[in-house]
């Protein structure tokens, strides 16, 4: 077997401004009162002298700024959960190691990515995007990997000789003893791993504890080291809070890009896609902003629902500042995975114009982005029905012969010697096709459909109505118009 290591050293500190870029000295603390003490900084804090250990009131001296909040550990346990259904898409044993560690056992993984090397660097900068600091290791026993990413060795051992050998240059007090086991191995010189095995085991045991050989026996592989399997939950949830009120989309969405990256993972290793999810801003004296993303196809591109998310929140007015973001998936589908191709495929045009419709109904809303279902019925008005978009027609084919915008009420031309003019007068280029139908239902129509050329060569489609007045009307727009004033519509929404 081969156990891969993911320690997040910075765990307590991680979670809170992993929602932001570092801009001030931040810190978190532990106790309370004239005890609290910082257990974790940012560079910018270590840069004014301040390090874990010191007072709190020791760090407020040095820079009356300081930003401390106190540690979260119900955060950090679910911080690191989310973790670990995220890496579940490098192996389906993910085992939990709190407070700050993971483990991964990969042996029947590194075909798959490309050996241990580039599975290693794989998972680091996922971590490393989810806005986590890590330590990586890999050692034939999970207690040896955690051993050596302990002792910030990002180490790949897979041999057992050289795990005897890397694990006696150990130092000891990774083992996390009790400070009077710690120190009386220190008293007699037990400075590594290596003098504690090169030890009477029997004397060791007395002095210092069974434990102490117990660990050394499981990272060295002579004693079974068994770890709870960990199972993802059904859905996914997260919540960030942000360290600093957010008023601007692009601040909420670096908080969002982190959370939709641990969603995204966790999609990836169940096989699924979310087709709805729900963001809830958080504010002080306010209630939440609830944002619904329904997508038209369940997936798990990041990117994607990034767009989304961007989309909607610049059409949302926050009634104020935000200072936490929370993610919750509400529809998961099953996603099977598609190989690449080099060409474009039907699949790959079907999603992207999905993505579209999304990313538009996201600005505009639901309601203002519909797709169009032919109808079995010869009249214009009446061919036609709004439906979902990408919902498939099967009642009747589309009449190409026919303009794709139709106008709501056909609109009364004016007339210069019974022609009809329209931005001048009208050239009748094909014509009549006479529809006289719809006496059924006391909607019955008799009219005699003609292509007219405007001045300018745009194409119209217009009628002659047979009733009282024989009145000329315009009735929609052949492509070449439709296009060009569509294109300039949406140029303009997305400059």
């Amino acid at each position: 077997m081969l156990w891969l290591a993911l320690r997040l050293p910075s765990l307590p500190l991680d979670i809170f401004r992993r929602a932001a870029q570092a801009d001030t000295a931040f810190a978190v603390s532990g106790g309370e009162g004239a005890r609290a003490e910082i257990i974790a900084c940012n560079k910018k804090a270590r840069d004014k002298g301040m390090q874990p250990g010191m007072p709190v009131s020791a760090a407020l001296a040095l820079d009356a700024g300081l930003q401390v909040v106190p540690r979260d550990a119900a955060a950090e346990q679910a911080a690191l959960e989310r973790v670990a259904a995220w890496a579940l898409q490098f192996t389906p044993v993910v085992s939990l190691a709190p407070p700050g560690e993971l483990l991964l056992e990969v042996e029947g993984s590194l075909q798959l990515f490309d050996g241990l090397g580039s599975l290693r660097r794989q998972v680091a900068e996922g971590v490393q995007a989810l806005g986590y600091r890590a330590i990586v290791a890999a050692a034939p026993t999970p207690l040896a990997a955690q051993l050596f990413a302990r002792a910030g060795l990002p180490v790949l051992i897979r041999h057992d000789d050289a795990l005897r050998v890397s694990l006696a240059r150990l130092p000891a007090d990774v083992l996390g003893l009790p400070a009077e086991a710690a120190r009386l191995l220190d008293d007699i010189g037990a400075q590594t791993l290596g003098d504690c095995l090169a030890l009477p085991r029997a004397g060791l045991a007395r002095r210092v504890g069974e434990r102490v050989l117990e660990m050394l026996d499981r990272a060295a592989g002579r004693l079974p080291d068994p770890r709870l399997r960990y199972a993802p939950p059904t859905l996914f949830s997260a919540s960030q809070p942000l360290p600093a009120p957010a008023q601007e989309a692009e601040m909420l969405l670096f908080a969002a890009r982190r959370l939709l990256a641990e969603l995204c993972g966790f999609l990836s290793a169940t096989a699924q896609g979310v087709q709805r999810l729900q963001f809830t801003l958080s504010h002080h004296g306010c209630k939440p902003t609830v944002l619904t993303l329904s997508l038209t196809n369940a997936s798990r591109d990041a990117d994607h629902l990034l767009n989304v998310l961007r989309e909607r929140l610049d059409a949302t007015v926050l009634p104020c500042p935000a200072i936490a973001i929370a993610l919750r998936s509400e529809l998961l589908l099953p996603v099977a995975c598609r190989s690449a191709s080099l060409l474009p495929d039907a699949a790959r045009h079907a999603e992207a114009a999905a993505q579209l419709v999304e990313r538009l109904r996201a600005r505009l809303g639901d309601a203002a982005v519909v797709g169009l279902k032919t109808m079995d019925d010869y009249r214009p008005e009446q061919g036609w029905r709004a439906c979902e978009p990408g919902t498939q027609s099967h009642e009747a084919a589309a009449n190409t012969s026919r303009p794709l915008w139709l106008l709501d009420t056909p609109r009364k031309l004016e007339e210069n010697n019974e022609a009809p003019c329209y931005e001048g007068r009208l050239a009748l280029l094909a014509g009549p096709e006479r529809i006289e139908t719809g006496w059924w239902d006391d909607r019955q129509v008799e009219r005699d459909y003609f292509v007219a050329r405007t001045p300018t060569h745009a194409l119209l489609w217009i009628y002659r109505d047979q009733h009282a007045g024989r009145n000329w009307y315009l009735h929609g727009f052949f492509s070449c118009y439709w296009l060009f004033v569509t294109g300039c519509w949406l140029t303009a929404l997305y400059r």
